[in-house]
């Protein structure tokens, strides 16, 4: 098919146009959304690409509507995906626990900017971390991603469609302000060169329904779609195999949700990707995620300029979280520094993780600047 943008080449462009062109390369053809800053571009631009492409661009009234169609669109068999900030972010935790419930493959970017309540509008933060991770209530398990490039917006976009479909479940993008409107080089591969992954679908009605549509263990049921002649039931209350509610039987809860987290944690190999950066040796080691990590990465080469051994671990995959790597680490390094956007999020799980092995320090900045290198270094050296 015919793509409404230049494929297997670069182009100049910015994060939130970067997250667009990923959706629609990874299989996106319905998005609905609501125009906040610093998202407003992706819808743009999904509104601008969708109908060339055969798919649906809406704005629905709010972004509990938003993340309710694209609930909805999925079941229908469709691959969809909304856009938001802090404040809509907030309004989609409710569905986005369904989504969980349901284990419905959908993707939301959540571009984050200062807060609470509409706070900074058009400065990066990164204050959502813990709310992407356990915004919903009850116990939950999904995925979250985090990019500090426009290349990794564009690729991760992409591995979180994957992701979506491969473990049925919500995927989150956490971004932030400045990727969103920060321009770029991006390689924008050619179809032929992107792994695409496509949910499982059943061959029978039983294969519908764990156990027996289980296989192989994988704890990922094939998914029916609506208008395919399944007899499907899909509820956000406590339920068995088939769909039915059976909210008064612990061993269902108990069944239910230990199958969705085991889904992912059984599976964190596949999930979670990071990247190291002069670690081998690091007696200094700084643990970073999303945009802050490019000031990282400039203050680990002047630290060793200044013959510190220091050292990058840079997330992209904040959760699940791989504690016994971050305290395996501890154990190897004198100390670790989190630089982060906020008063301390990604801080706590690090710490969690060092299981004390080692001192674990925050270095908070909040107001709507990315780090410095230098304000890094200075803080580890004193």
């Amino acid at each position: 098919m015919r793509y409404p943008f230049p494929v297997g080449r670069s182009d100049f462009i910015q994060g939130d146009e970067a997250i667009a062109r990923a959706a629609i390369l990874a299989g996106c053809r319905f998005y609905a959304g609501y125009p906040i800053t610093p998202a407003s571009e992706i819808f743009e631009a999904m509104a601008l690409y969708m109908p060339l492409v055969d798919g649906v661009s809406i704005q629905m009234e709010d972004e509990i509507a938003s993340i309710a169609a694209i609930i909805g669109a999925s079941w229908a068999g469709a691959k969809a995906m909304t856009a938001t900030s802090g404040p809509g972010f907030s309004l989609m935790q409710e569905n986005l626990g369904y989504a969980v419930m349901t284990e419905t493959p959908i993707v939301v970017v959540n571009m984050m900017r200062g807060g609470p309540s509409t706070g900074q509008p058009t400065f990066p933060a990164q204050g959502d971390i813990m709310q992407a991770i356990w915004g919903t209530h009850g116990d939950h398990m999904l995925i979250v991603l985090s990019p500090s490039t426009v290349q990794e917006a564009f690729d991760f976009t992409i591995r979180a469609f994957n992701l979506a479909e491969k473990y049925r479940t919500p995927v989150v993008i956490l971004g932030d302000a400045e990727l969103a409107h920060m321009r770029e080089r991006v390689y924008i591969p050619n179809p032929d060169e992107i792994e695409i992954v496509n949910r499982k679908l059943p061959a029978t009605e039983e294969e519908a329904k764990l156990p027996f549509g289980d296989p192989h263990g994988d704890g990922v049921p094939p998914m029916p779609i609506f208008g395919k002649g399944y007899r499907t039931y899909v509820t956000g209350l406590t339920h068995d195999e088939y769909g039915y509610p059976r909210t008064v039987e612990p061993e269902v809860q108990q069944k239910l949700i230990g199958r969705i987290y085991r889904k992912i944690l059984d599976h964190k190999d596949d999930i979670i990707d990071y990247e190291t950066f002069e670690l081998d040796d690091a007696e200094i080691a700084i643990v970073t995620t999303g945009i802050v990590s490019r000031s990282a990465i400039r203050a680990v080469k002047m630290l060793r300029e200044r013959g510190v051994k220091a050292g990058l671990l840079k997330l992209n995959t904040v959760w699940p979280f791989d504690f016994d790597m971050i305290e395996e680490m501890a154990e190897r390094v004198k100390k670790i520094y989190v630089p982060e956007m906020n008063m301390g999020q990604l801080y706590h799980l690090v710490k969690e993780g060092a299981n004390g092995k080692a001192e674990v320090e925050l270095i908070s900045k909040i107001g709507g600047e990315v780090h410095t290198p230098m304000e890094i270094v200075e803080r580890v050296v004193g």
